[in-house]
């Protein structure tokens, strides 16, 4: 793929570090919408693979991409996969109404229900059940009891619930079923996604590691993998799917279903705090500002919502149903974008920040990445630059939580997209760097081009020498950006990526190595 240009004037600069997630959908297909979302803030588009066609999200792609190349900036396309869904058949009437104590069995007939049975085809929910156990239908609002089970049928008592209609989700709180999050449709979806280019591919109804395992091997290297926190029983492997994964969402959705409400902000910490400790990007999602899907307005306790994702040290905060159907996409993406930007003005979000540091690993990569994030609070610095191939050295600088912006330099188009995902990264995309003072240069003149760093200000450089060689972050330098005289020689004129006429110098640069 040709180089991507320098950002295009044009483009308003991201003011947060926090990322925006938008889901598009049938209020946001159109080239229109897509550049309107694009330009009030989104940095990753997300491609819902439980609705709309193979060729709706391979056009949503194709503008999306055009998008990029029109405004040089790398931009993140996420697929999400449906996952297993799990639901009950059909009524005679289309519906029955309940009362509490009322005996409804579930079974594998395709008859149409009444009110003493109804169709469940799903033989591993029944393998999984015992005695005692709950069931909950359309999204918890009906809980039944399960009294007695076979092979082929439950015996359940309602305990809440007064209706039930056609094929409404299940749910089975607390039981590890035997099934895969891949379904023959997913996997239909994951070779397209991957095909057309995807740059995060989303797992739903992760239960275990073997469903991550199972996943990476099918991605083999062309995405990265996203995993899905949904399922109470993901929690209790949470260390384990976070180091397998390369990145991880909050799906409160799902995992309010299953868990008490009571439960669900305490897990969202939890989750936010583990992913930060392993340096893989986290995002917080689902009916973040739901009322805006036919409200110009988000409610208060919404705002708050995403203002204590962004306090707790989210990458990203996701849009769902606001984008993709409701009335009013854009505003939503300005909304978001203004209360991650106020949260982030707050003295206290800086104190938040600093005092849930978590300890860096005792490796020289990481000493010299948390020794950058000092020394540019100590100098004041305009920016952090890095230079990263996989973007592990990027990654590090993200964790940190900086103050300043992380630029990221990258001659691979696919880590640059990525890593639009991950707290205040800004990423270019480059042509591969020969020497450490090459490195150096370009470091000052993207982070000016950017609108990172002006002139007389200083910039924060990390990368591994030699470069190529992933994880091995063991180089810092300061240096100073200053445009030299007009008769200067040109010393990049070759690269297609040069932001300015001229060349930029670096004076006062120090390092340590």
């Amino acid at each position: 793929m040709a180089l991507l240009r320098t950002c295009a004037p044009g483009l308003p600069p991201r003011r947060r570090k926090t990322k925006v997630v938008a889901t598009l959908g049938p209020s946001s297909s159109t080239p229109e919408r897509i550049r309107e979302l694009f330009m009030a803030g989104v940095d990753v588009f997300r491609l819902n693979f439980s609705h709309g066609s193979h060729a709706d999200h391979g056009e949503r792609l194709r503008i999306i991409r055009a998008l990029e190349q029109e405004f040089g900036w790398p931009i993140a396309v996420m697929a999400d996969l449906q996952g297993p869904k799990l639901r009950l058949a059909t009524f005679r009437d289309g519906a029955i109404s309940l009362r509490q104590g009322q005996k409804l069995r579930l079974d594998l007939s395709p008859e149409p229900g009444d009110e003493t049975r109804v169709g469940m085809p799903h033989p591993e929910i029944f393998a999984a059940l015992q005695p005692g156990a709950d069931l909950l239908l359309d999204d918890g609002r009906v809980r039944l009891g399960v009294t007695a089970c076979g092979p082929d049928f439950a015996d359940t008592v309602v305990v809440t619930g007064t209706k039930l209609s056609d094929r409404k989700g299940v749910n089975v709180p607390g039981v590890v079923l035997p099934l895969s999050p891949l379904t023959p449709k997913d996997r239909a979806d994951l070779a397209f996604a991957l095909d057309q280019g995807v740059d995060w591919v989303a797992l739903s109804f992760v239960q275990r590691p073997e469903d991550v395992s199972e996943a990476r091997r099918l991605i083999d290297g062309r995405a990265a993998l996203l995993s899905k926190m949904e399922k109470p029983q993901a929690i209790e492997h949470l260390e384990l799917i976070v180091e397998m994964s390369d990145g991880v969402m909050v799906a409160r959705g799902d995992l309010g279903v299953e868990l008490p409400p009571e439960d669900v902000p305490a897990i969202q910490k939890r989750i936010l705090r583990e992913a930060r400790s392993a340096g893989k990007p986290v995002i917080v999602a689902t009916q973040m500002l739901e009322s805006m899907v036919t409200a110009p307005a988000p409610t208060r306790a919404e705002a708050s919502d995403v203002a204590t994702a962004v306090y707790d040290g989210a990458d990203a905060v996701m849009l769902s149903a606001e984008t993709a159907s409701g009335d009013y996409p854009v505003e939503a993406v300005l909304i978001m974008d203004r209360i991650a930007h106020r949260v982030e003005s707050d003295p206290l979000y800086r104190t938040i920040m600093d005092s849930q540091h978590p300890n860096p690993r005792e490796t020289s990569a990481d000493a010299i990445t948390a020794a950058a994030s000092q020394v540019a609070k100590t100098v004041r610095a305009a920016a952090i630059v890095t230079y990263t191939t996989s973007g592990s050295t990027t990654l590090r600088a993200s964790r940190e939580r900086p103050k300043v912006p992380v630029l990221c330099l990258t001659s691979n188009i696919a880590t640059a997209r990525r890593l639009q995902l991950a707290y205040g990264v800004h990423s270019v995309h480059t042509r591969d760097i020969g020497s450490f003072s090459e490195m150096v240069q370009k470091a000052v003149r993207y982070a000016h081009a950017s609108g990172l760093a002006q002139e007389g200000q200083r910039v924060v450089i990390t990368a591994g020498v030699p470069f190529g060689v992933p994880g091995n972050t063991n180089i810092l330098r300061i240096a100073w950006v200053e445009r030299p005289s007009q008769g200067a020689a040109v010393q990049h004129a070759s690269d297609a990526l040069s932001p300015v006429a001229g060349a930029w110098s670096v004076i006062g640069s120090s390092g340590i190595a």
